[in-house]
């Protein structure tokens, strides 16, 4: 009897197009999918945070058992699962960087970003799914991460070209998440790759990140008042007037050579 009650059921929903409702992750769900990106970090990013994406093509099953986890679960479709600050923004950090890799895959495995076009098709046109909503790269990083208001999260987001951040060899998170922030963005802000001082001319060439996002780190947005949040990072703090110019980013893929 019960069960041709279920059936009943289940054949009504279809006719009607009726959707059943999904089952609840847990959080064992939650650290098994964590897991599987842990292991895509560990088998085939490099200690110079490099990727191995022709391997990683090859052998995409950890990757895309992650990706399917954040399709469907996010901090806004199970809340309960992220009931800190900390536990959404590590929850963001890991899934952009997860869909970026994922992405570069899915492309074929560009060479580059190069050019406007290039970079509007892959971070703009190309769709993700993200707790059951469908977004891009672009909207995900400006609608959902940046409004967190953490300017540190810009030093540890990987769009997985060579002038981003090192991309690390595990996940983030929360527990250590501030730690690892602060820690990060000391690494990048003291690497003559994103910092580059000319004692001479009495100026600093910076990464473009703090060109792309220059109000997330000074209220005023002018680049001229960047110093005194570079200099909280910097081994050795850049003297208050020296210029500040920009470094053109490199958008080549980060594949290991």
């Amino acid at each position: 009897m019960l069960l041709r009650k279920v059936t009943r059921f289940l054949l009504l929903s279809c006719l009607l197009g009726l959707s059943l409702p999904s089952m609840a992750a847990t959080e064992q769900d939650y650290q098994v999918a964590l897991s599987h990106w842990g292991k895509v970090l560990e088998t085939f990013v490099n200690a110079e945070g490099q990727t191995d994406f022709i391997a990683l093509a090859k052998q995409a099953d950890d990757l895309q058992a992650y990706v399917d986890f954040v399709a469907r679960v996010s901090p806004q479709s199970e809340p309960f699962l992220f009931p800190t600050e900390n536990d959404v923004l590590v929850y963001h950090i890991n899934t952009y960087n997860a869909l970026a890799m994922h992405g570069v895959i899915a492309a074929g495995i560009p060479a580059d970003f190069d050019g406007f076009f290039k970079r509007l098709r892959f971070f703009k046109l190309r769709d993700i799914q993200i707790g059951g909503e469908l977004t891009s790269l672009y909207d995900y990083e400006n609608d959902v991460i940046r409004p967190l208001g953490e300017p540190r999260v810009h030093f540890v987001l990987n769009c997985m070209v060579k002038d981003c951040p090192r991309l690390p060899q595990q996940v983030f998170v929360a527990e250590t998440l501030d730690s690892d922030l602060t820690q990060l963005t000391r690494e990048f802000f003291n690497k003559a790759k994103h910092l580059k001082l000319n004692n001479g001319m009495s100026k600093v060439s910076v990464s473009e990140i703090l060109d792309f996002y220059t109000e997330d780190f000074v209220v005023s947005g002018d680049e001229q008042d960047l110093l005194p949040y570079i200099n909280q990072f910097r081994s050795s703090p850049i003297p208050a007037d020296y210029r500040v110019e920009f470094i053109d980013y490199d958008w080549t893929i980060n594949q290991q050579p």
